[in-house]
């Protein structure tokens, strides 16, 4: 990393090698969504076997759900999290797994929330619940966002202001990848179509829909121009594929949480790229609680325009409990969304060999999430070729 950036183990920043003293590659694991309640931490035991350089956690480190609501396996302390003191007991019932401890210990992490650090599909300062002063909200916010920075390893300048916090930041590993890091939440404009799975009509469309903000976009435009990287990672929470969830192209269902509801962004930062010839961009996800391997278009409903970007989504860590290996209508959503090239439903962590010739992701799902002694494997494997936004089978 370049000299002073990366984030410790243990909270702020330690030295690391200037970039020419750097190896020309890189494994490290992506990662979120571990549900203490739903799911035991089983697949950081072998996270922790991969010798990993660095983890990227995608966000939903904790969940703010009062006890007993998902349990499957261990419980939740107290009522829905609202006050700082609630907000830090709830993190250190996460930390306290010994797992996760192990995790944090071995290698710097980098690290970005999604909304259960706060509230379930936030959008800046709106609740997806009706009636909530917006006051109350961003106090609960800056009790939320204290509570995360006291306890995840990040830099002095992420420390919050009240209700705001910085987090969208870069990190360069050598010359070999520039990764930034995004905040998808904090910024974005409310979710159109009340936030239900939509087509993408006009509200989706629509030119004033923001998911990164002005400052955090114009930051990220300035950013990747000037990356002289071999690969440029784009670091954060909702997926990027335009994927129709249904499978049916008469009942089109988007999630509007996601990308698909900021369309036009969405289309604009892709042209950007491209435009651009931004070398090697992928991007990396969370959220989902599934996998999925996607080759992203400017539009991925126009599959004559030409690849851009990839896309690897990384399945939740615990929170669902046992998926399934192949999901229901998985061959109808396949044969609608040709942007996606693999989807998986089981949980676990994408483990990621960066050199600058090719990035291989291999996706690890672990076989049981409910009981001690679960075994974590790779389910499949891509490659992609510097030079090549397309997804290849290893």
């Amino acid at each position: 990393f370049r000299c002073g950036d990366a984030e410790s183990p243990i909270g702020r920043t330690r030295t690391m090698p200037l970039p020419h003293q750097l190896p020309d590659q890189v494994r490290f694991a992506v990662t979120s969504c571990q549900n203490y309640e739903q799911g035991l931490f089983t697949a950081y035991e072998q996270m922790a076997n991969d010798d990993v350089d660095l983890v990227f956690h995608l966000g939903d480190y904790i969940y703010e759900y009062e006890a007993g609501r998902n349990g499957k396996v261990r419980t939740h302390h107290g009522s829905e999290i609202m006050s700082l003191g609630d907000y830090r007991v709830r993190h250190a019932q996460y930390r306290s797994d010994p797992l996760l401890q192990n995790m944090h210990a071995l290698c710097p992490w980098w690290v970005t929330w999604d909304d259960h650090e706060f509230d379930n599909n936030c959008a800046c300062d709106i609740s997806e619940e009706s009636g909530i002063d917006s006051l109350s909200f961003l106090t609960r916010r800056a009790n939320a966002y204290q509570a995360y920075y006291e306890m995840m390893p990040l830099r002095l300048r992420q420390i919050p202001r009240g209700s705001d916090m910085r987090l969208y930041r870069s990190a360069q590993f050598g010359r070999l990848a520039e990764f930034s890091i995004l905040d998808t939440r904090q910024y974005r404009t409310d979710q159109p179509n009340g936030d239900r799975k939509s087509p993408l009509n006009e509200a989706a469309l629509d030119p004033t829909q923001s998911m990164l903000g002005t400052k955090q976009r114009g930051w990220l435009s300035r950013n990747l121009i000037r990356s002289t990287a071999t690969w440029n990672v784009l670091a954060q929470q909702v997926m990027m594929g335009m994927v129709n969830r249904s499978g049916d192209p008469d009942n089109q269902q988007y999630s509007m949480d996601q990308w698909p509801g900021y369309a036009h962004e969405r289309m604009d930062l892709l042209n950007y790229i491209r435009d651009r010839q931004v070398s090697n961009p992928v991007v990396l996800t969370g959220d989902i609680h599934s996998n999925w391997a996607n080759e992203l278009r400017v539009d991925d409903r126009q599959t004559e325009q030409s690849l851009v970007a990839t896309e690897f989504v990384a399945t939740s860590l615990s929170s669902g409990g046992n998926g399934l290996d192949k999901p229901k209508n998985l061959d109808a959503l396949l044969a609608e969304n040709a942007c996606v090239k693999w989807h998986n439903a089981e949980r676990g962590y994408i483990r990621c060999d960066v050199t600058p010739d090719s990035w291989k992701s291999d996706y690890m799902v672990v076989d049981d999430v409910l009981k001690p002694g679960g075994k974590t494997f790779a389910r499949n494997s891509f490659v992609v070729e510097s030079g090549s936004p397309k997804l290849n089978q290893a």
